[in-house]
């Protein structure tokens, strides 16, 4: 069993909380050196057995008015979050087709149906979306399953990272350009705030991954989290405008100028 991870500690830490059998191994999805370096490692690791399962899990969240959204903070959030499962999943298919083994992508709810000044992230999760339904049609062919989990709000410390990134990029932004949309975005924290209190234990998520890999017929999608099932019902069942009109009334916008 390996797990990417970006620091050694974090691959320490692992470790000792998990079965002796995990082998950490640091990996930055968006260094085409560093994928094909521990594509290699798992290589001499496995050798013809192959590999029985990949979870594209690497993900951040970039956050503002697409607006004043940092280009180059968009091109980061789509290189962690869409290019980097891609090229990870490009160097470990052929292990993938020798084991028989199956693609877990981490997704979101968010990639069903966004909020706003959360652009930047839904994008890269909507993309996640297209990249599985791709997948999963492609490699049928070779008995590799595909499937997708889309969480709600989980747990997680990519909460507090968001909004300190958010923070920092929006130092570079003119300050005039940020104010139209001072009201808006006091609401949105507000609400992400109340969305992080709600939260559930990443369990939920574990459990999901691990039924997507062993399930004799896994799910294509799962849907995490009692928040992420009431949104993709919402998603399915309203029409966008009452969507957008109820979502202005929970986050308390203000009126069309």
């Amino acid at each position: 069993m390996f797990a990417g991870v970006r620091r050694l500690e974090d691959g320490a830490a692992l470790k000792a909380k998990g079965t002796k059998r995990l082998i950490p191994l640091l990996l930055d999805v968006t260094d085409e050196v560093s994928i094909g370096r521990v594509a290699g490692l798992v290589r001499e690791a496995v050798g013809d057995v192959g590999l029985a399962g990949l979870v594209n899990n690497a993900g951040i969240a970039v956050a503002g008015p697409l607006e004043v959204v940092p280009i180059a903070e968009l091109r980061k959030q789509l290189d962690v979050n869409v290019i980097g499962p891609v090229a990870v999943t490009q160097a470990f298919l052929p292990l993938l087709r020798k084991g028989r083994g199956r693609i877990v992508n981490m997704g979101s709810i968010a990639g069903r149906t966004t909020m706003p000044f959360l652009g930047p992230y839904s994008m890269s999760k909507f993309a996640l979306e297209a990249m599985t339904a791709a997948l999963r049609l492609e490699l049928d062919a070779w008995g590799i399953e595909v499937s997708i989990v889309e969480p709600g709000a989980i747990a997680t410390p990519i909460w507090g990272k968001s909004i300190a990134a958010a923070d920092q990029s929006q130092t570079t932004v003119q300050p005039d350009a940020l104010s139209l949309y001072a009201e808006q975005l006091a609401s949105v924290r507000l609400a992400i705030a109340e969305v992080e209190r709600r939260a559930i234990s990443v369990d939920a998520v574990a459990l999901a991954v691990e039924h997507a890999l062993t399930a004799r017929r896994p799910q294509t999608h799962y849907l995490v989290g009692s928040d992420a099932k009431l949104r993709a019902l919402m998603a399915v069942l309203l029409p966008h405008r009452l969507q957008d009109a109820l979502l202005r009334w929970f986050l308390k916008f203000p009126r069309r100028r």
